[in-house]
């Protein structure tokens, strides 16, 4: 690709006034409006929003500055494909030298790596770093860590080839940029944040775990499993508030100086409790409040040391996080593995982290990637908002949205950030009206976009989403999740106004919304006669959930218009049944799986059973249910009873460390004759390979109601006569299935 000669011009410009450029009297506001938007027009991103396009949509988001004490925060510039980041440039005024200078380096480092980027740039348009951002940031790098490109401005003619290929828009949306990030990315000291973070909290909970019991020698296991998570939930949230400007900066860290540190963060939280939210920080009985308050943690004694090292690692220049910036499904990804452990107590009432029953029986944690949820929600929650043709403001009001197995809350993350969109969009098509009024849903943000309010946030919130876990610590995660998700792009002057003027907490209270129990077992399973053999413990793990009464405003109107998630892959074993009284239970409650027992069919069922007649169900799951003899009954339900919209299967791997093929299954609840499905596989991209389109009702045609897309009648007549004159291999074999989990094989020499 040639040179554009406005870049020519750029450079001739620079070298003839390159003094008065490099002066102090130049500041990085005009570096940026004279050199570098231009510079990356000619590599075709419409750096004004010239096509007006919706601020999601935008090529370049230019970050709004956040004074913290002396610093500014959030990186210059966001270069943007489809809504998903692609990379950061940062600007520096040239009076900065790129090269030597220590400083911009760890401030770009930081903010990509914490952002999850393969790559970013840093330039003040006289000089032009590319750095690998997969390297985990350290205080004392050198300015050349990481850096894989440099070149300066009376280069670019020369460059120019190499710098388009990789940075241009054409270039990005034919993939060289991610080939390029994978060609040059370094196996050594690469730590990408989500990995570096888990570890970092594993450590606290490792700390706080046996500072905790120690200390306190009357906690039981399960009361220090809470202690633990409410105190590093409570730091995580009020650290991101800090780096989002919704609380000063450096609260955390004012307390880890001097001594009683515990009863100082103890105070913090119950500021936190008048400020926000009365689930994450609740101490005290309220009027309608739902859940207990926590008296347990105020009463608990810890020592300074142990919060004053959590805190240390929390700040620059020691911390590598920028949590202005840590995407929701890092944060969620972290959680999903993090809560794969629980704490035991031993002998001397002294703390053991170890892997939860249930996570080693499912092989392990696995965190479904983005664009799998993306596509979950889009086309389930998104089929029902149309927003090509959308429904009225009034009955999107009306739309219930639920994960019956929710995790950390990745799904109801991404389908709370749909309708937060969605909604915006629609009140923007006419914002004189929404914008007006004693409260507005609409208000208008630096730059002229247009942005929900903090109380309609607020309003889609409880409305709209639900979610359910057996996991008490799960359950509070994805709260946590969802209610950074209401703070996300807020300011603190808007937060303390809306607080102020509405005198009420910032946040909602979401324990009618994310509740924890069996999604599985309802209270009919105390009817069994073997119940009396179960102990209080006992009874406390089966946490039976009875749908009806947990979500009665749901119920009235019909049932859950989305149904979504990825439910746990679990098989059961037949002698399972006949010893257990849970699993015995699901066998007779979920009466389709046949030999087949695997929790993913079970929640198959009972998503039918939650679902309103008009409601849609995705789930991501083995592929196994396509053809597998054990479904064949869960199959022909689905054909007889639902209309199939889509079977997409996934490319490869999804799961990193399980090995298991894996397909997305959309469906609508009430059976439609004329339904034709979809089939597919869908890349890392996100994009959808269409393999054919077929009426549901041909697979009744195959072989024990495959899912699989009917061959040509000649092919079909063939088929047929040979498994008629043939033996069926499941006569002489026995065939079992699970989740086989990567192990990296241990070299000769160790």
């Amino acid at each position: 690709m040639p040179t554009p000669d406005s870049v020519h011009k750029l450079c001739e410009t620079f070298a003839e006034h390159r003094e008065h450029f490099r002066s102090g009297n130049y500041n990085e506001f005009q570096l940026r409006k004279q050199f570098l938007d231009p510079l990356f027009e000619a590599l075709g991103w419409d750096m004004a929003n010239s096509q007006g396009l919706a601020p999601q949509y935008r090529d370049v988001i230019h970050e709004d500055a956040i004074k913290i004490g002396p610093h500014v925060k959030a990186p210059d510039y966001a270069f943007t494909l489809h809504g998903q980041r692609k990379f950061f440039l940062e600007a520096k005024k040239p009076s900065v030298n790129i090269k030597t200078d220590v400083a911009p380096a760890y401030q770009l480092r930081r903010y990509a790596w914490s952002a999850k980027l393969p790559l970013s740039i840093l330039s003040d348009f006289e000089e032009f770093a590319i750095y690998d951002t997969r390297i985990k940031p350290a205080p004392g790098d050198p300015p050349s860590k990481a850096r894989i490109f440099y070149c300066t401005f009376d280069q670019y003619a020369d460059k120019w080839d190499e710098i388009s290929s990789i940075f241009a828009r054409d270039s990005i949306l034919k993939g060289s940029f991610d080939k390029f990030a994978d060609s040059a990315k370094k196996k050594k000291g690469t730590a990408e944040v989500d990995t570096a973070f888990l570890e970092e909290i594993e450590r606290w909970r490792e700390l706080l775990a046996r500072n905790f019991a120690l200390r306190n020698p009357s906690l039981t296991a399960r009361d220090l499993n809470f202690a633990v998570q409410k105190t590093i939930d409570r730091i995580v949230f009020l650290r991101i508030c800090e780096d989002r400007g919704t609380e000063d900066y450096g609260r955390l860290r004012t307390i880890a100086s001097g001594t009683q540190t515990y009863p100082r963060l103890l105070e913090l939280f119950r500021a936190a409790d008048a400020r926000y939210n009365s689930g994450l920080f609740h101490f005290s009985k309220e009027k309608d409040q739902a859940e207990q308050p926590d008296t347990l943690t105020p009463h608990l004694v810890l020592d300074d040391k142990v919060l004053k090292d959590i805190i240390a690692h929390l700040y620059y220049p020691d911390s590598p996080y920028e949590f202005s910036v840590l995407p929701a499904d890092i944060l969620g990804s972290v959680y999903e593995r993090f809560l794969g452990k629980t704490i035991r107590l031993t002998e001397g009432h002294q703390a053991k982290i170890e892997e939860k029953p249930e996570v080693r029986k499912a092989g392990g944690v696995y965190y479904t990637p983005s664009y799998i949820v993306d596509y979950i929600v889009e086309n389930t929650l998104g089929k029902q908002l149309n927003p090509e043709n959308p429904i009225p403001i009034a009955d999107a009001a009306k739309l219930k949205v639920v994960d019956p197995a929710c995790g950390s809350g990745s799904f109801l993350i991404v389908a709370y950030q749909y309708l937060l969109d969605w909604h915006r969009d629609r009140y923007a098509e006419n914002p004189e009206k929404w914008s007006k009024g004693k409260n507005p849903p609409l208000y208008p943000a630096k730059g002229g976009e247009w942005r929900l309010t903090t109380a309609e946030k607020k309003r889609i919130l409880v409305n709209n989403i639900h979610g359910v876990d057996i996991d008490a610590a799960a359950v509070e995660v994805t709260k946590l999740s969802l209610l950074l998700k209401v703070l996300e792009g807020e300011t603190g002057e808007i937060a303390q106004r809306d607080f102020l003027k509405e005198r009420e907490r910032i946040l909602p209270d979401l324990a009618n919304n994310i509740k924890c129990g069996n999604s599985l077992i309802g209270p009919d399973f105390y009817d069994q006669p073997e119940m009396d053999l179960l102990d209080d413990e006992a009874r406390f793990r089966v946490n039976v959930f009875d749908w009806e009464s947990a979500f009665p405003e749901v119920f009235k109107q019909g049932g859950f218009d989305s149904v979504i998630g990825n439910p746990p892959y679990v098989q059961l074993s037949m002698d399972e049944f006949k010893d257990d009284t849970v699993t015995a239970y699901l066998k007779r409650a979920f009466s389709l799986s046949g030999g087949r027992a695997n929790t993913f069919a079970f929640f198959f069922e009972q998503s039918r059973k939650i679902a309103a007649p008009r409601g849609m169900v995705s789930f991501i799951v083995p592929n196994t249910l396509l053809t597998q003899e054990g479904y064949e009954e869960l199959r022909k339900r689905f054909v007889y009873e639902t209309s199939i919209r889509k079977l997409i299967q996934s490319k490869g791997q999804i799961f990193i460390g399980a090995v298991v093929e894996t397909v997305i299954l959309v469906f609508g609840n009430k059976f439609s004759p004329n339904c034709s499905l979809e089939f597919g596989w869908i890349s890392p991209d996100g994009s959808i390979e269409e393999q054919a389109k077929v009426q549901q009702t041909e697979f009744l045609k195959n072989y024990k109601c495959s899912f699989a897309a009917p061959a040509d009648e000649g092919l079909s007549r063939v088929k047929l006569r040979m498994e008629a004159a043939a033996c069926q291999m499941g006569d002489l074999l026995n065939f079992n299935q699970a989740i086989a989990s990567q192990v990296q094989e241990r070299s000769a020499t160790e």
